[in-house]
């Protein structure tokens, strides 16, 4: 599964809505595993990446893709454990995130000795319930029922030490990254996506400066190994196992384009100004395609947009 494909599949659903799930074709679509350190996995199919941590006490998924997929992403993690499916965090409330809460619930079933958790930071839930017109309600099977609005929220499982940190309007208002402390895994959400342009939701309170200080937080918190590879590993919203470098990488790029429209800012110039002049031209070779859902003009209009408020 490409990212060109993961990136279609999210602007097609944003684009049209949670009921435009309806007209996807998901049958196709399979889940790929793969284990990123101790008993941490990430699993890629449509959407973003779901990170599962496993365990003598359960299972634990950070998002959930879309709700057709949910069957699938169940049985590649039956693969892996036969244990409940204890706590479901989520990273931010875009679809390709959120949408299978309800069904991997269903699946999971309920034990009242062992419920089923979904933890997101409280704007998640604020924006999954402002159902606006014509849109169809969010199941409430899938509602984050644990939300915090607390800096972090902390939980013990599996035998390690999970830490949920709210990075304020970075993608979006609600923004958690999640780090496995004794794995030294972090997943990021879609804070982080190393092959594309970050996407910057300004309508729900995403800014650019949030984006970096958020990406200078990940940074705090990774720990490169020999000769700056591996050590940390960081599970980006879409696209491929990174470390310490390839945040550093993708953060600088944000940073020097960010610095370039703030300069074409105070000049005067206006946004279609700061387009024409491409102030992205050396990186889009590395961070579009011809199916980019962030293509350069967005990004560019975003942080503009962003700084100009």
């Amino acid at each position: 599964m490409t990212r060109t494909i993961l990136y279609a599949s999210l602007l097609a659903i944003c684009a049209a809505g949670a009921n435009s799930q309806q007209q996807q074709n998901f049958d196709s679509v399979q889940i790929h595993v793969e284990p990123v350190q101790h008993n941490i996995y990430m699993l890629v199919g449509a959407g973003g990446n779901t990170t599962v941590q496993v365990g003598s006490e359960g299972v634990l998924m950070v998002d959930t893709q879309f709700a057709p997929l949910a069957p699938k992403l169940m049985a590649e993690i039956r693969k892996l454990s036969p244990g409940p499916i204890r706590y479901i965090i989520n990273t931010h409330m875009h679809p390709d995130h959120v949408g299978g809460n309800a069904a991997i619930a269903k699946l999971a079933g309920s034990d009242p000795a062992l419920p089923l958790k979904i933890i997101a930071n409280e704007n998640v839930l604020n924006r999954l319930t402002a159902t606006e017109r014509g849109q169809a309600p969010f199941p409430e099977a899938g509602l984050p029922i644990d939300e915090y609005g607390t800096p972090t929220k902390n939980l013990h499982f599996n035998g390690e030490a999970i830490i949920i940190y709210h990075e304020p309007n970075a993608h979006t208002d609600g923004d958690s990254v999640v780090l496995f402390r004794g794995s030294d895994v972090i997943s990021a959400g879609d804070i982080f996506t190393p092959d594309g342009y970050p996407f910057i939701d300004i309508e729900r309170g995403g800014s650019v400066q949030g984006e970096i200080l958020a990406l200078n937080h990940i940074l705090q918190m990774t720990v490169p190994a020999k000769t700056q590879e591996g050590g940390t590993y960081v599970i980006p919203g879409h696209g491929r196992i990174c470390d310490d470098a390839d945040v550093v990488e993708f953060r600088d790029m944000v940073v020097i384009i960010r610095d370039r429209v703030r300069d074409m800012i105070q000049k005067g110039m206006t946004l279609d100004q700061v387009k024409a002049a491409r102030p992205t031209r050396d990186y889009d070779t590395e961070y579009v395609t011809s199916n980019s859902f962030v293509t350069a003009d967005r990004f560019v209009e975003a942080v503009y947009k962003s700084l100009s408020k």
